[in-house]
């Protein structure tokens, strides 16, 4: 009896150690998977709000599709989805990463899919399930694409564990993951999956199976049965290569997706070492009771004994714990340090989108700076001109005929500040502040900095506002920064060209203003219109192809849009939110 309660005390103890242990590779695990989903939840985020993505939707052209396909292609492999791919309204598939393979999705309709419907009403949604073309599953990511006039799509990205598997795989300690019906959806021991935890009605049965969610898993209970002899202990009966083992559980749930994880922690060889070391010291009490002194001393060196080889294992079980809490706490600080560089990586490129803006409006002001000479060159020398009159009126005592002089002289230094602030507003390194600005001004201040150029080319502009005034919500330079580009563009194509025209309309949709600049020069071809917003896509032998790509990002931050039209020309078509 005695020994039984020895026996009794160390198995405790030793399960509780072994439940400790358990505890520890949970919180390892689980950090590790939330990483993992994490990671991927963040790219249908950044995907669904990329110009690329709504402009293939939009208007879904071969070579915007096929470009997409390629880009997506790039974007899995870099960050180990299983696959990403871009649906349209109406379910079907557009572009695909996995367009190259026989397993690709573009074609297929995936609109009876939860992922599908729930982020078309929700705006977004997760889903796992079994791949019906890839056969492997996963876990759905998936976010609605917005257009001008409504949804335009949803993009999704498959997130695979079977790396996360095979790592489990190879720890001593078996793990699993189940949703909140208790089904198994990502484990260590592959034989273990689409399992369940709880047992399953036929309606619930009959639910799965219609959705297709799981395939046709038969959903049979996990093979892992409560231990008769271990209190809070299991046994595992299948895969052969567990089958009879006696593991401690422990399980925490993931509060990001609504997931449960599951370590076994397996007793052997713990459990019986201390039960083998607690037997034998009740053995040695009893037999103290009845030996002599040389039973005695020998009974106590076998009870040292027992008791060091108890300590050694108390230590390797405390240095696992120590380590696997380390690990834990490495793999927190690699997290945080991975966000913090995402903040700083999207701090600079903001910086970076300010710093081209302003880079593309000094290489244009480059452009312009002859004309502005001249600008200011004509009413220098009539200052001058004027100027030396007025000193001869008043030696010959003509006063009247001298202010005369000096009233033009001060109209012609206006005349030079006006066209000189306008260029060192232009210059300035404005902020992108949105704010009510006069269309009307915006566009004569564009005409001021280009005038002398179409003057020297004989080309006329004519700009018509119905509305006495547009008031439009802008950053007023920036967007002055846009029209300057298409003017110059304009006139560069109008080149030689003895009746060349530039027109600017403008005209009123609800609560949008839509401008239209055109001009009669030869237009844009179709495969230049295709690419023409794509960076480094230029038709100027000298050009860098990032005047309209910047023009069309100042236009997407003053909430508008910005297209190339159809006409005997070269048609833009921009939109503005009234203020």
């Amino acid at each position: 009896m005695l020994d039984a309660a020895a026996a009794r005390v160390a198995e405790n103890w030793a399960l509780s150690q072994l439940r400790a242990t358990a505890e520890a590779a949970v919180a390892l695990r689980g950090a590790m998977l939330r990483s993992e989903i994490e990671k991927q939840r963040s790219l249908p985020l950044v995907l669904a709000d990329d110009p690329g993505v709504r402009a293939a939707l939009a208007d879904p052209q071969e070579g915007q599709l096929l470009a997409l396909d390629e880009r997506l292609e790039r974007i899995a492999q870099e960050s180990r989805a299983g696959a990403i791919y871009v649906i349209d309204a109406q379910g079907l598939t557009r572009a695909a990463s996995n367009y190259r393979t026989a397993e690709s999705f573009v074609g297929s309709n995936y609109a009876f899919r939860p992922y599908f419907t729930g982020a078309m009403k929700d705006g977004q949604a997760a889903h796992f399930a079994f791949g019906t073309v890839s056969h492997r599953p996963g876990l759905y990511l998936s976010r609605r694409i917005e257009g001008t006039t409504g949804p335009l799509g949803v993009v999704v990205v498959k997130a695979e564990f079977g790396a996360t598997e095979d790592a489990w795989h190879a720890l001593p300690e078996p793990a699993f993951v189940t949703d909140e019906r208790g089904i198994v959806l990502v484990a260590s021991e592959p034989a273990w999956r689409f399992h369940t935890t709880v047992p399953l009605d036929a309606a619930q049965r009959a639910e799965i199976r219609a959705s297709l969610q799981f395939g046709d898993a038969p959903l049979a209970m996990l093979p892992i049965r409560p231990a008769r002899d271990l209190p809070g202990a299991a046994v595992v009966a299948a895969p052969p290569a567990l089958a009879g083992q006696t593991f401690v559980a422990s399980d925490a749930p993931l509060r990001t997706s609504g997931w449960t994880l599951h370590v076994l922690a397996p007793t052997a060889p713990s459990v019986p070492l201390a039960t083998t070391a607690a037997r034998s010291l009740a053995l040695l009490l009893g037999v103290a009771g009845f030996g002599g002194v040389g039973i005695w001393t020998a009974r106590r060196r076998s009870l040292a004994r027992e008791r060091d080889r108890a300590t050694t294992a108390r230590r390797e079980l405390e240095a696992r714990v120590s380590e696997r809490t380390q690990a834990l706490s490495d793999a927190n600080a690699r997290l945080t340090a991975e966000m913090e560089e995402r903040r700083r990586t999207q701090a600079a490129l903001g910086h970076l989108q300010d710093e081209l803006v302003q880079a593309n409006k000094l290489a244009v002001l480059g452009q312009i700076a002859a004309s502005v000479a001249h600008e200011v060159n004509q009413p220098v020398a009539a200052i001058r001109t004027y100027g030396e009159n007025a000193r001869l009126f008043l030696e010959r005592g003509d006063p009247a005929s001298a202010r005369a002089n000096l009233a033009i002289i001060d109209d012609l230094t206006q005349r030079v500040g006006a066209i000189t602030g306008e260029l060192r507003a232009f210059a300035r390194k404005a902020p992108a502040d949105m704010e009510p600005v006069s269309l009307r001004a915006v566009l004569e201040g564009a005409r001021l900095l280009v005038r002398h150029r179409l003057a020297e080319q004989k080309v006329a502009l004519e700009i018509h506002i119905p509305i006495t005034d547009l008031v439009v919500r802008a950053a007023r330079i920036r967007l002055e920064q846009v029209f300057v580009n298409l003017l110059q563009n304009a006139i560069e194509a109008l080149d030689g060209r003895r009746d060349g025209r530039i027109r600017i309309t403008a005209r009123t949709e609800g609560t949008m203003a839509v401008v239209t600049v055109s001009d009669n020069g030869p237009g844009l071809a179709a495969s230049v219109r295709e690419a023409l917003f794509m960076p480094f896509v230029t038709t100027k032998p000298e050009g860098l192809g990032l005047g309209l790509v910047i023009a069309r990002d100042i236009v997407a931050e003053c909430g508008g849009t910005f297209t190339a039209g159809e006409g005997p020309g070269a048609v833009f078509i921009l939109t503005l939110a009234r203020a």
